[in-house]
């Protein structure tokens, strides 16, 4: 089953980065849908459906955190996971995204090998174990 991802990121280049990282991974991914804040993703969820939600946390006009808890007090989107790809390092804060519902939080920089299993087993992929570690440490 391929996954319609909606990436919502202040930063162009991490949105490329992040597709292109899931693609050579090989995570089954469908239609792929960008947002540089939480507004912007807001109205790709009025008109797509999405399977997972990719966010960083800080970003102008609507911070990730805003975004998730919008997404949770709406019905049609409270069920959509999402995983925050971020720098925060407050473990409190990270703590709190949690609480509020978030999946999982993924902190950068990061490999690209921790993106493809942890996403593969949010999504309940039957391979979710199928990238092997690279010796080569490509972090991210």
């Amino acid at each position: 089953m391929a996954y319609n991802v909606l990436m919502v990121d202040d930063s162009g280049s991490m949105r490329k980065i992040l597709k292109k990282i899931l693609l050579v991974s090989g995570f089954d991914l469908g239609e792929w849908w960008e947002a540089e804040n939480g507004l912007a993703a807001l109205k790709v969820l009025q008109d797509h459906w999405i399977d997972l939600v990719l966010s960083d946390l800080h970003m102008p006009l609507m911070n990730g955190l805003e975004l998730l808890q919008t997404l949770k007090k709406e019905e049609k989107w409270r069920d959509v996971p999402v995983v925050f790809i971020t720098t925060e390092a407050n473990q409190d804060r990270l703590n709190a995204l949690l609480a509020l519902g978030a999946k999982s939080y993924i902190r950068k920089p990061f490999r690209p090998e921790t993106i493809h299993v942890q996403l593969s087993q949010i999504m309940g992929a039957p391979n979710a174990q199928g990238m092997s570690l690279s010796d080569e440490g490509c972090d991210f």
